[in-house]
């Protein structure tokens, strides 16, 4: 178990502290200065690399040595907030990808909207320990990345009218979503609904 949980840490202070960095431009261009821009993103890729690695190789392990309960979650209650943001997240992530549409201008950063509904939706219905850290931790990350990008002036996707794109970011999503309660049990080893 203390191996497990440890695995996760690191994994988490490698993949987010990397991610961390693009907030920090003078560190960023510094790094860049001093490597080159392809071994930057090489490195950054092999960092984030890792960090996921050890998170999945953490959790799994966690799971499999049984859980640290802290709090139980009052199931029927969040449960359908959770489905409700477990939604918003994949219209929010498959928006990040898609080309410019209203809802992508109106989430401004909806990849960061997408993790932050992701995160918080796993928190409302699982209260164990390593839950609290992947998802608290991702959670905690997505809301500074989007903090920093404001204080940067990064004001997210560019003003489009309502268009076909907005229609097949929901169609997408929904498929998606719908896809999420076929195979959560398969690939994660825990029933979605």
């Amino acid at each position: 178990m203390v191996a497990a949980m440890a695995w996760l840490i690191v994994g988490l202070v490698l993949f987010l502290g990397i991610h961390t960095l693009s907030t920090a431009p003078s560190a960023r261009a510094a790094l860049i200065g001093r490597l080159g821009e392809g071994p930057y993103k090489g490195l950054y890729s092999l960092v984030a690399l890792a960090g996921l690695v050890l998170i999945v190789l953490g959790f799994g392990a966690y799971r499999s040595a049984g859980y640290v309960q802290v709090w139980t979650p009052p199931f029927p209650i969040f449960h359908p907030i959770a489905l409700a943001l477990l939604w918003l997240a994949f219209v929010a992530l498959v928006a990040a990808y898609a080309p410019a549409s209203r809802i992508k201008h109106l989430l401004r950063h909806p990849m960061l909207v997408g993790v932050k509904a992701w995160a918080l939706a796993h928190l409302l219905v699982n209260g164990d320990l390593g839950s609290m850290l992947l998802f608290g931790g991702l959670l905690i990350w997505a809301v500074y990345d989007r903090i920093s990008l404001k204080r940067r002036g990064d004001g997210g996707a560019p003003a489009v009218d309502w268009s076909k794109n907005d229609l097949l970011v929901v169609v997408i999503a929904t498929l998606a979503y719908a896809a999420m309660f076929w195979l959560h049990d398969t690939l994660i080893g825990v029933t979605a609904a």
